[in-house]
């Protein structure tokens, strides 16, 4: 059986794994990824950890996933927010050069998608879409078994997708912008603004509105509407064989997926109104993404 080498790159810690093609995890090295510090440092790091895996040499090829998008065909980060220095960098032909295999590189949302579709809940499919709702949104069609990034890189970056053009300003992103709206941070602003309170999670919301809270329902009724539409609006693109939802907010997806659902259909084509919706089922998705990006490219 063939193994990769799966890298998961932030601005604060990296980990690095030897991956069977069945998506385990065989080793694994974890550590800090000097993010602030610069490409030199950052890369000196990272190939020090990979040589700390057993039976590295052995590896059919690499993948890394960072944050931000990514220009796959030139192995490149497009934007280095959170890892300075990093825009347009050689990345995946430095790694190319220094271990002497094939090295690929894509966003870190993108490989959990890729992750979950090879291995995980979309198995066997061809055609499906990755969202993960967390402190932001991001998402990722993978066809054929592949991440579609498209020719600039921004393929998945739905964060920006507006639902709603009269809502407030928020940051740099469109006014309605998805993230903004239905994301964990979006859905605690908009209650702790109307509320008058500050709360320590998303999870208090919810049960607020179980509780029957009206600010709390109120809140939690539009997150559904949101995302429902953000759904459907994917559907009309790409009409997935099914949808995946990855993130931290999934630790309470029993209180508002089938509020979600509900929407989606509502807003959608009766054609496609069945499409399921899966929560994600690895464990670690990110690193396992990556390591799957060599395989998605043949090797």
């Amino acid at each position: 059986m063939k193994t990769y080498i799966g890298i998961d790159l932030g601005g604060t810690n990296v980990r690095v794994a030897k991956i069977d093609e069945d998506g385990n995890v065989l080793a694994q090295v974890k550590g800090p990824s000097y993010g602030q510090e610069g490409p030199a440092r950052v890369m000196a790091n990272i190939k020090e950890m990979v040589r700390e895996l057993p039976g590295w040499k052995e590896c059919a090829g690499m993948g890394v996933g960072v944050p931000g998008p990514v220009d796959t065909q030139a192995g490149t980060m497009v934007l280095s927010t959170n890892l300075p220095g990093f825009a347009g960098y050689p990345f995946a032909e430095e790694l190319r050069k220094e271990f002497g295999m094939p090295a690929y590189l894509d966003n870190d949302a993108n490989v959990a998608g890729l992750a979950e579709a090879l291995v995980g809940a979309g198995k066997g499919l061809r055609n499906v879409f990755y969202t993960t709702i967390s402190t932001g949104i991001g998402g990722v069609l993978v066809f054929d078994g592949k991440t579609v990034s498209g020719k600039h890189g921004f393929g998945g970056e739905v964060a920006n997708i507006i639902i709603d053009r009269n809502r407030e300003k928020v940051n740099y992103l469109n006014v309605g912008a998805i993230e903004n709206e239905a994301s964990g941070t979006g859905l605690m602003r908009k209650y702790e603004q109307r509320k008058g309170e500050k709360i320590a999670h998303t999870g208090i919301v919810f049960d607020r509105a179980e509780q029957g809270e009206e600010i709390a329902k109120a809140c939690v009724e539009e997150f559904q509407r949101d995302l429902g539409q953000y759904f459907a609006t994917i559907a009309c693109v790409c009409d997935p064989e099914m949808f995946i939802l990855g993130g931290g907010m999934m630790k309470s997806a029993d209180k508002f997926l089938p509020g979600i659902i509900e929407q989606y259909k509502a807003m959608s084509h009766t054609a496609i109104e069945d499409t399921p919706f899966v929560l994600a089922s690895l464990e670690e998705p990110g690193i396992i993404g990556a390591a799957m990006l060599p395989k998605s490219n043949g090797q």
